[in-house]
């Protein structure tokens, strides 16, 4: 049995970002900001002007950046976590295998096929 040594052991997972607590602090707005979209008045303002409601919560640029075009891979590097990013993705809707399928660098049906084992129909 190979067993994973810690981060403090120099252990680091290849273009995997680590939601260590410098991550947490630098996210924190971003979660914030998507945790609020659990409120209906909240996704009503996201989708009525979703630069605004970002607005209302300081993210950075980047983050802003990351949240307007769904690139998912930057949003956790910039210190999303998958649980709060999760609730952007239910407002458009986004299915959780398109997400996971830009984590792995794969379009969704290879994704499908290749991680899932799932055939496209048709």
């Amino acid at each position: 049995m190979t067993f994973i040594k810690s981060r403090a052991e120099g252990d680091v997972i290849p273009q995997t970002p680590l939601f260590d607590r410098a991550r947490s602090t630098s996210g924190y707005a971003i979660n914030k900001m998507a945790n609020g979209l659990s409120q209906p008045d909240n996704r009503a303002a996201f989708k009525a002007d979703e630069s605004a409601y970002i607005d209302r919560y300081g993210l950075s640029p980047d983050q802003k950046q990351a949240v307007m075009s769904r690139d998912w891979n930057e949003m956790m590097r910039l210190g999303g976590n998958l649980f709060y990013i999760l609730k952007i993705s239910a407002v458009d809707p986004t299915p959780i295998t398109q997400i996971g399928a830009a984590q792995a660098g794969m379009d969704h049906d290879e994704f499908l096929n290749n991680r899932l084992g799932k055939k496209k129909n048709g």
